[in-house]
């Protein structure tokens, strides 16, 4: 069996080590047109910031070994190439053609099988002033070494970060360790536009700002300006100082090769393949960032590049090699970021997603803290839990808090993967002790009130829907925090709330009106919930509950 495969990190090399242990004999060729194999690209900001010392380290397995080409040679027997750049994929007689980078020469592979594992490419809108020094893609652990470099030598004071999606956020944060000034500019209306809910967004942007980030959103990009080295970016709203600007405002799939091939693409522009990453070639497979893949729960087609995704993709590909009938069920879009301190995360579908499918759904949005309270280091973290109304089904996850968020996540993923329904989130025996977890679980709290929706016993409303209703000043809202903690979290910018702690609230009714629209809410809203239950037991006919309380408001609160 002689295989080649094009592209050298992530899909591509474990496709190579997988395709080895079951293939003893197999003759296996890599192509790769960097220099650098095998390395952990989602670790570059984190060089950036300092967390990896050497970007080697980005390269080498656990035990310390460079992965490298005579790695590959010496232990796995895979030849590698770099710098050799795959130019023509001729399918009748079964050749790839490759030219050597450093010397110019042409030369043809011949295959039995061959994987394409092209990865992605930075989108680079053609702006002015974009060939400008300093500005950069963080794709390439080139950039990450320049951008380490100028940081070392105090180069950059301002930064600016195109995009508010995950690596741009992640840079963000790598950037202000180095106590470097940075803006983030957003094209669209929210962060993380392609994966959280408009409310979930609003409380990270919220967040973001009091760590000193300056968040731009709803600000589209015109220009780069600067003589030699970028000075400025020029908004369609200001102009920015920029000694540094990072673009981070998605990738594409890397598919010219397939489709000079005369490969199948798929809708979503990334090449198609079957369940067994099988292309419209039965000899050539694919996988990593270049293939579309199906998600879960709705069957759609999405491009979704992760390098977990192409971590499993390589193995499936490998195994399929060696004669196997390895089947990839697809994603969920799972993923989780780091924000400063804050932890972001998310899996299924969002609602707005929910909404554009036409699921009849339920959300409910929880706070609580991620461990008992009188545990050191509890945190609270926020889930919001996305159900089908009729068949219980779970749709989807966001979770957001200084405490432990992927966790959570993980649990509601592994419950879609295996068609879990709401019922299930609550009845998993997932472990308990102080020092991990609270005796009844964030995520089966979310559950309970899903549940509890559905029953009728709660009357939920989002913050946004909360939002909605101060501005129609129509709606009395009742915060039943204590003084102290108004003074420290900050009040509702409303001039119709009513501050009536919990423990009063019975003997101070008479301070209500029955027939008044009423929202109530705390920190978290457990003892909103409380509120709205003593209320409707005093007959107050039109109580709700403002879900997440002043603690996921994604707004700004008066002191």
């Amino acid at each position: 069996m002689n295989i080649v495969i094009i592209g050298g990190v992530a899909a591509g090399l474990k496709a190579a080590a997988k395709a080895r242990r079951v293939d003893p004999a197999a003759r296996i060729t890599v192509v790769e047109k960097g220099k650098m194999i095998s390395y952990g690209a989602c670790g570059l900001p984190y060089y950036v910031a300092g967390d990896v010392q050497d970007i080697n380290q980005l390269m080498t397995t656990p035990a310390g070994a460079l992965r490298n080409q005579a790695f590959f040679k010496n232990v796995k027997d895979i030849d590698v190439l770099t710098e050799t750049l795959a130019t023509g994929i001729d399918r009748a007689a079964k050749e790839v053609t490759v030219k050597d980078l450093t010397s110019g020469e042409e030369r043809k592979l011949p295959y039995d099988k061959l994987v394409i594992a092209t990865g992605a490419v930075p989108v680079k809108p053609p702006l002015p002033g974009i060939e400008l020094a300093n500005v950069h893609q963080l794709w390439h652990p080139d950039d990450a070494k320049a951008v380490r470099a100028g940081l070392e030598r105090g180069k950059f004071t301002n930064a600016v970060i195109i995009g508010a999606g995950l690596v741009g956020l992640e840079m963000a944060e790598a950037l202000k360790l180095w106590e470097v000034n940075v803006t983030v500019v957003e094209m669209q209306n929210q962060m993380f536009p392609a994966f959280l809910d408009e409310e979930i967004a609003g409380s990270v942007a919220k967040y973001a700002r009091q760590q000193g980030l300056t968040i731009l959103t709803g600000e589209k990009v015109e220009k780069f300006t600067g003589d030699g080295a970028v000075e400025a970016v020029v908004t369609d709203k200001r102009t920015i100082p920029a000694d540094l600007v990072i673009l981070s405002i998605g990738v594409r799939p890397n598919v010219e090769l397939a489709k000079s091939a005369g490969l199948a693409i798929g809708p979503t522009g990334a090449i198609a393949v079957n369940e067994n990453l099988l292309t419209s070639d039965p000899d050539i497979y694919a996988g990593g960032d270049c293939v579309e893949n199906t998600h879960i729960i709705s069957g759609e087609k999405i491009f979704t590049p992760m390098g977990s995704t192409a971590n499993k993709h390589g193995r499936i590909i490998g195994d399929n090699l060696g004669g196997g009938d390895e089947k990839f069920r697809g994603v969920l879009g799972t993923v989780v970021v780091k924000v400063m301190d804050m932890n972001v995360g998310k899996t299924g579908l969002t609602e707005r997603d929910a909404k554009r499918l036409g699921y009849d759904y339920v959300t409910a949005m929880v706070g609580g803290h991620d461990r008992p309270h009188y545990m050191p280091g509890a945190k609270i973290i926020t889930v919001k839990l996305i159900v089908e109304a009729k068949s219980g089904r779970i749709l989807g996850a966001q979770a957001i808090g200084e405490g432990e968020v992927a966790k959570r996540i993980d649990i509601v993923a592994t419950a879609i993967t295996l068609g879990g329904t709401v019922n299930d989130l609550f009845d998993i025996d997932v472990a308990y002790a102080p020092p991990y977890n609270s005796p009844i679980d964030n995520v089966a709290v979310a559950a309970l009130a899903v549940l509890n929706k559905l029953a009728g016993r709660l009357k939920g409303i989002s913050s946004l829907t909360a939002k909605g209703k101060i501005d129609a000043g129509k709606t009395v809202f009742l915060d039943v925090r204590t003084p102290d903690e108004c003074k420290q979290q900050g009040r509702l910018v409303c001039p119709s709330v009513k501050y009536i702690p919990l423990g009063q609230l019975r003997s101070r009714l008479a301070e209500l009106n029955k027939d008044d629209e009423i929202v109530a809410f705390c920190k978290i809203s457990l003892r909103g919930y409380e509120a709205a239950l003593i209320l409707e037991g005093e007959e107050f006919k039109n109580v709700q509950v403002m879900e997440g309380g002043i603690n996921a408001w994604p707004f700004e609160c008066e002191k």
